[in-house]
């Protein structure tokens, strides 16, 4: 049986990630897929994979990444979220490191929401003066 070691919850926009981490050959699955295969675009896969090589693990731990919610960007954003928390977990030395390029500083940023007797959250509806 394969012994987790750390559990982190990432969240970023209305993305919501729930991050494993066990010891082994440094493999990251996200959803039942590979982190390629998940995120088409590269960059997405870089932000993904960044708490790893901030902290030098890459390779020591396989990841396993359940998420929701969102876009693929918010959920990207997520996941680099939950994974510095769960990294926090196994070793506290990464929380300096991690903390330094602010990857366990949740991103407030939403979409604001749209009000009443207005088209938009900011847009309003066009003014006849007569």
């Amino acid at each position: 049986m394969v012994r987790t070691l750390g559990i982190g919850t990432g969240r970023r926009k209305t993305a919501i990630a729930r991050v494993y981490i066990r010891e082994g050959t440094g493999s990251i699955i996200v959803n039942g897929k590979s982190v390629e295969k998940y995120f088409s675009l590269n960059e997405q896969v870089i932000t993904v994979r960044r708490p790893l090589v901030v902290t030098d693990s890459e390779g020591k731990y396989d990841v396993l990444i359940n998420v929701y919610g969102g876009g693929t960007n918010g959920q990207a954003g997520a996941c680099r979220h939950g994974l510095a928390r769960a990294l926090c977990q196994v070793d506290l030395e990464y929380s300096a490191r991690l903390r330094k390029n602010g990857f366990l500083t949740r991103d407030p940023r939403m979409v604001e929401r749209k009000k009443y007797g207005q088209a938009g959250a900011r847009r309003r509806f066009q003014f006849s003066k007569r």
